[in-house]
């Protein structure tokens, strides 16, 4: 008879091979987006209605990221490194909360530690990993689902896009297409005309 750690090696090896896969598969995310410079995408945004947006969107890291939307949407979504910016020019409204604060932050964020707050899950896509991410303290902020398509790209992959699921169940979901690694980006792409109105000058 084989000793008892001897029959319990083989399980051992096999519970033990699927997390190394998936830590490797995450520091391989890591390394992506800690590889981006610059990007800039195509977008389309579909919300829980199945009602679709697109966009252009421009990212610089750390932290600066724009999505643009098409001709005649009166919407605009700036970060600055530190916040997240939305600007409703038809009812001049100007929000704002921290990029700690949004799912997003995993994207523009990338000094931050994956270990603690993602992981890998099934996909059902050939060539691609897919990552699901949420604050554990704060689940009031949603979880983020993102897809990276292996292949070029910084670390061997291309963001392919993300699904947003909020506290209230609201779904949002953003596909990419024509993504550029490594152009150049102007500052005043991270820059926006304020639409509230003036305060009287002293």
């Amino acid at each position: 008879m084989r000793p008892l750690f001897l029959s319990l090696l083989p399980a051992a090896i096999a519970a033990a091979a699927p997390a190394m896969a998936q830590t490797a598969s995450l520091d391989q995310v890591a390394a992506h987006l800690r590889g981006i410079t610059t990007m800039t995408a195509d977008f389309v945004q579909t919300d829980r209605n199945g009602k679709s947006l697109s966009g252009t969107l421009t990212l610089r890291q750390p932290g600066k990221v724009r999505f643009e939307y098409q001709k005649g949407v009166p919407l605009l979504i700036v970060g600055d490194g530190k916040a997240l910016t939305m600007i409703d020019y038809s009812v001049r409204q100007v929000s704002r909360w921290p990029v700690g604060n949004s799912p997003l932050s995993v994207l523009i964020d990338p000094r931050r530690d994956m270990s603690r707050f993602a992981k890998v899950v099934p996909s059902t896509i050939p060539g691609t990993i897919t990552v699901e991410a949420r604050d554990g303290k704060h689940p009031e902020f949603g979880t983020i689902t993102i897809v990276f398509a292996r292949g070029a790209g910084p670390g061997g992959l291309a963001l392919q896009g993300w699904t947003v699921l909020d506290a209230q169940n609201g779904r949002s979901t953003v596909r990419l297409t024509n993504q550029r690694f490594g152009v150049a980006i102007s500052d005043k792409a991270f820059k926006w005309d304020d639409p509230r109105p003036k305060g009287p000058r002293n």
